[in-house]
């Protein structure tokens, strides 16, 4: 089993976690609005519940980042990346929290499904 190579085949339904951080998000225009930057899992339920968005900034700089309900997400084959049925306006207005600061995912989890109109996730 040591010598097992990790990487997972891709199927219908299932993907590994690394072939989602990194790939774009648009939105319903076709238009990019980001990139997913890391996936929020639930500790009990082992389900995503937030896929973090990165948009902005110069290397790394500036980058702020924008919590979404990962049931807001859809993958779109043609585009080879999540499409989301908001604006990149509304995501620029979304809750967001900077590099170098901590969010509180249990008031913050609030306002995000709030903002997006979904239910707050209940793990």
């Amino acid at each position: 089993m040591a010598n097992q190579d990790p990487n997972i085949e891709v199927s219908r339904d299932l993907v590994a976690s690394d072939m989602v951080i990194g790939t774009d998000v648009y939105d319903a225009n076709g238009d990019s609005v980001g990139e997913v930057e890391k996936l929020v899992l639930g500790k009990r339920s082992g389900k995503v519940a937030y896929a973090v968005l990165s948009f902005g900034g110069f290397l790394g700089m500036g980058t702020d980042y924008y919590p979404v309900p990962w049931e807001t997400l859809t993958y779109d084959e043609s585009l080879g990346g999540f499409r989301v049925a908001i604006t990149k306006e509304q995501v620029e207005g979304a809750p967001r929290y900077g590099r170098d600061e901590e969010y509180d995912w249990y008031e913050g989890g609030r306002t995000v499904s709030d903002y997006y109109g979904v239910r707050p996730y209940a793990g």
